[in-house]
């Protein structure tokens, strides 16, 4: 190796460790500062009702945030607190995932070490730059997680290709089974990387031993646990998730496919989506004559093909096809083109301007075009709004569960009411009666289910939002709890603790 070429390459350590660094710690700045959502404040509850599956998910997301809150408590931080740390670990497993997984020609995967460190620094930032993970580093929900098993995953396999040792095979079993316990798209480049054991020359030798058959195993024991509590609750998580995989609206098709695609180019940031489709494109290309590039392609073309059919009849969550992206960026920095660096600037000065807007909020900008006034911002002051009109010793109740999740984390004081069906798979103590204020979006007033009160009676309106800025208005109805055989759930959520 040229001299001069290894001096490079240990600065690019050495300055791209500095930057992970630095971007850690500004992430943890703002995961600590910026204010939670309603899903990270219902996840929150998640935590302390431990179980193996609840409605929406698995429970990954709950044992992250159960372990960063016995540091920190039931802060921004604390519930927070594995997701830049996750990113961080996550950006080394990548890039040298990178390094293993050169997507190309065979003769142009056997390349020095330059060349491999190139790709490990380009990958690495590619991904950092995507909105996706920006923002997935200073908040918790389950995509989380499952990006940083996802990569454990990727980083497994490149040691597979690059080592051939099958033992690595049982790294892999393992990731993707805790990636299935974080959120149930994990099934899906799962199934790509089957659809490469039996579909490529390679893959079939692997077959022969057991090493991948052991690796399935694995994923199936992880899973188990998520799978008994489906059948012990009505099959309700696999039947939400699952219930829409048939939907078939033509008219709609092409709106929703629309929406799929400008989803991913906003949470990719355009420059960057652009090199992924670029990648993505390279390694189809030489799938027949490259394993790395046929597994990469087979990892990724097969979820995005059932994103698509399920976009013929229902609407694509714009984060579902996230799990794609650093295999994405893998491909993406095996590519020769000039532009990478300005492409990941403007990814991360768009996080950055997220970040500022999310903590500072200098920008007045209309609920439609400020996701951050949306979900964050008032829930502090619409609390104390509503404490102010509770009776002495009454409750707090709320029929959406963001909303009950955010007044029992911001009243430790009061008693805080879930009445969402939901909550009846939940493990948590039922309300028995009494007197207090009900909260509810004055956009859903008129469908609200009544039969959880004996008596109601509006008492007045509350707002939520920043100075000059409404995000929501709600309802204020004093009520009394109707008994519990009236046929509604009525539970009482987990207060905050300090």
């Amino acid at each position: 190796m040229n001299p001069s070429s290894g001096g490079r390459v240990d600065g690019m350590r050495m300055w791209g460790g500095v930057a992970l660094l630095v971007l850690t710690l500004v992430r943890c700045i703002v995961a600590a500062q910026a204010p939670l959502s309603p899903d990270e404040a219902y996840y929150r509850v998640w935590s302390c009702v431990p179980a193996a599956g609840y409605l929406d998910h698995p429970p990954m997301v709950a044992l992250w945030i159960r372990a960063g809150t016995a540091l920190f408590g039931d802060t921004s931080l604390g519930i927070r607190l594995l997701a830049p740390l996750a990113a961080a670990v996550g950006t080394l497993l990548l890039a040298a995932a990178a390094r293993d997984l050169a997507v190309g020609p065979v003769r142009d995967a056997a390349t020095g070490n330059g060349a491999a460190a190139g790709r490990m620094v380009r990958a690495a930032v590619l991904l950092n730059a995507t909105l996706a993970l920006g923002v997935g580093a200073v908040t918790m929900t389950p995509d989380t997680p499952l990006l940083f098993f996802i990569v454990l995953a990727l980083w497994a396999l490149g040691r597979l290709m690059a080592t051939g040792r099958g033992a690595w095979w049982l790294v892999v079993g393992i990731a993707l089974g805790l990636a299935c316990d974080s959120k149930y798209t994990a099934v899906l480049p799962g199934a790509g990387l089957a659809l490469w054991l039996f579909g490529s020359r390679q893959g079939r030798l692997w077959l022969r031993t057991p090493y991948p058959w052991c690796a399935g195993l694995l994923v199936l024991a992880l899973f188990t646990p998520v799978i008994l509590w489906n059948a012990g609750h009505h099959w309700a998580s696999f039947v939400r998730q699952g219930g829409r995989a048939g939907d078939w609206r033509p008219a709609r098709a092409a709106q929703f496919l629309g929406e799929l695609a400008g989803g991913q180019v906003g949470l990719a940031t355009p420059l960057v989506f652009v090199f992924m489709a670029g990648g993505l494109w390279r390694a189809v290309r030489h799938a027949r004559q490259a394993p790395v590039s046929a597994l990469l392609s087979c990892w990724t073309i097969l979820p995005i093909l059932v994103f698509v059919q399920h976009a013929l009849g229902d609407r694509v969550q714009a984060n579902w096809p996230v799990l794609l992206y650093p295999g994405l960026a893998i491909a993406a920095a095996s590519l020769a083109w000039r532009g990478w660096v300005g492409a990941s600037a403007l990814g991360l000065a768009l996080g950055g301007l997220v970040y500022v807007q999310s903590t500072l909020a200098p920008f007045s900008l209309s609920p439609h075009l400020d996701i951050t006034l949306r979900q964050m911002a008032g829930w502090p002051a619409l609390a104390r709004a509503v404490d102010d009109m509770t009776p002495a010793g009454g409750f707090v109740v709320a029929d959406e569960y963001g909303l009950a999740s955010e007044l029992a984390l911001a009243l430790p004081h009061r008693r805080v009411i879930g009445i969402e069906p939901r909550w009846a798979l939940f493990d948590l103590q039922r309300a028995t009666g009494g007197e207090g204020v009900f909260l509810c979006s004055v956009r859903r007033l008129r469908d609200v289910d009544t039969r959880a009160f004996t008596r109601f009676t509006r008492v007045g309106t509350v707002t939520r939002g920043r100075p000059g800025r409404v995000a929501e208005r709600y309802a204020a109805l004093r009520v009394v709890l109707a008994p519990p055989a009236s046929g509604s759930v009525a539970v009482i959520l987990p207060p905050g603790r300090p």
